[in-house]
């Protein structure tokens, strides 16, 4: 198997040397370069085509989150870099910020290296992820009084495309079961488990398992606590 290719965004010398010390020691990961900042890291992204991107968010000049809207934008299509995002800012803003803008995964940067190598292995295979503080954070919001935005029209009606069983999964992958747990729950192979997660997320025109989180609460899929 190829070792999954990252690339380093980070404003600062010494964080960048500090992640690329912690990633070279595993075989599977590949770290093929860094940027001081987002315009430098959307060209080298383009340039490169990494798996993985680990990207700051508050840089000079572009910051973290356009540089991941211009990465998301230029990769629509299936196989295109995940954006892993690490910040020491412990703030709502810069989460739901990130998610919108294409993120894959949010971590804060007190956490293990276990943790950070584990989120690239995670997102590099195309899946979601939040820290656990994160996604309880997610939760919470949604249950707050007027928590819930509701969405636009054009996901309202893209919602409404979902087959009955398409919500059946939507709303399982909102709360946080694997594709073996919807199998199980729903009495499914994990391969037709799979497809259906793949349609659901093609007919929202959501990147991955994070945004459909995110996407079924705002529209009331699943509601914190139901």
């Amino acid at each position: 198997m190829n070792p999954i290719r990252v690339l380093l965004v980070d404003d600062h010398h010494l964080v960048r040397t500090g992640f690329r010390v912690i990633l070279e020691i595993e075989d599977d990961i590949d770290v093929v370069g860094e940027a001081a900042d987002g315009e430098r890291a959307v060209g080298m992204t383009r340039a490169l085509r990494p798996d993985v991107v680990l990207m700051d968010v508050e840089m000079p000049g572009v910051d973290g989150l356009e540089a991941t809207r211009r990465i998301s934008a230029d990769s629509d299509e299936p196989g295109g870099p995940a954006v892993l995002m690490l910040t020491t800012f412990d703030r709502d803003d810069y989460l739901f910020a990130a998610l919108r803008a294409g993120a894959s995964g949010f971590l804060l940067k007190n956490g293990t290296p276990e943790a950070l190598v584990d989120a690239i292995r995670v997102v590099a295979r195309g899946d979601g992820l939040l820290a656990p503080e994160l996604t309880r954070r997610v939760i919470a919001t949604f249950a707050r009084p007027g928590g819930q935005p509701g969405g636009d029209v054009a996901s309202k009606q893209a919602l409404d495309s979902l087959t009955p069983r398409e919500r059946e999964v939507l709303a399982l992958v909102a709360r946080g079961a694997s594709n073996a747990e919807i199998a199980a729950d729903l009495h499914l192979g994990e391969a037709t488990v799979k497809s259906h997660v793949s349609r659901v997320l093609a007919k929202l025109g959501l990147r991955d398992r994070v945004q459909a989180v995110v996407f079924a609460y705002e529209q009331g899929v699943v509601r914190p606590g139901g």
